[in-house]
C-alpha cells in the first residue's frame, strides 16, 4: 500500500464527509437552559478571573443564575398576585426577597430602587391593651344630634 491509498481511505471513511452541514446547536440548548452559556463564557474570559476557564464552568454558572432568577420571579409573581396586580413592579421584588429567609440573606446589603421597605411597626411603639381600654373609656360617646349640622331657617 502506498501513502496515497491511506489518505483516500481516511477521507472516505469519515462520517458526513460529503453530506449536508448540520445546523449549529448552542451550548444553552445542549444544557437545556435559557441563560446564554456562550456569553457567560465570554464574560468569564474577558473578566480575567483566571487564566483558563473550563468548559463546564459557564454552563454551571448559567444554571445557577437561571435558578436564582426563576426563584425571584416566582416569589415576586406571588407578591404581585397577593396585591391584586398583573404586573411585577420593584415593590413586589423587594417584598419577595425580604420575606424569603435565604434570598434575604443573599441580598442583605442590596438596595432595590423604588422598592420601599417592609411594613413593620416596632411593638414598643404600640399601645398596650389596658391603655386602649382606658383611652376608649375617656372618649365621650358622640350623640347623633351633635354630629349633625344645625338646620338652616
Amino acid at each position: 500500500m502506498d501513502t496515497g491509498d491511506k489518505a483516500k481511505k481516511g477521507v472516505a471513511g469519515r462520517k458526513g464527509g460529503g453530506g449536508p452541514k448540520k445546523k449549529p446547536v448552542s451550548r444553552s440548548v445542549k444544557a437545556g437552559l435559557q441563560f446564554p452559556v456562550g456569553r457567560i463564557d465570554r464574560y468569564l474570559k474577558e473578566g480575567r478571573y483566571s487564566r483558563r476557564v473550563g468548559t463546564g464552568a459557564p454552563v454551571y454558572l448559567a444554571a445557577v443564575l437561571e435558578y436564582l432568577a426563576a426563584e425571584v420571579l416566582e416569589l415576586a409573581g406571588n407578591a404581585a398576585r397577593d396585591n391584586k396586580k398583573n404586573r411585577i413592579i420593584p415593590r413586589h421584588v423587594l417584598l419577595a426577597v425580604r420575606n424569603d429567609e435565604e434570598l434575604g440573606k443573599l441580598l442583605a446589603g442590596v438596595t432595590i430602587a423604588h422598592g420601599g421597605v417592609l411594613p413593620n411597626i416596632n411593638p414598643v411603639l404600640l399601645r398596650k391593651k389596658s391603655e386602649r381600654a382606658v383611652a376608649a373609656a375617656k372618649e365621650p360617646k358622640s350623640s347623633s344630634k351633635s354630629t349633625r349640622s344645625p338646620k338652616k331657617a
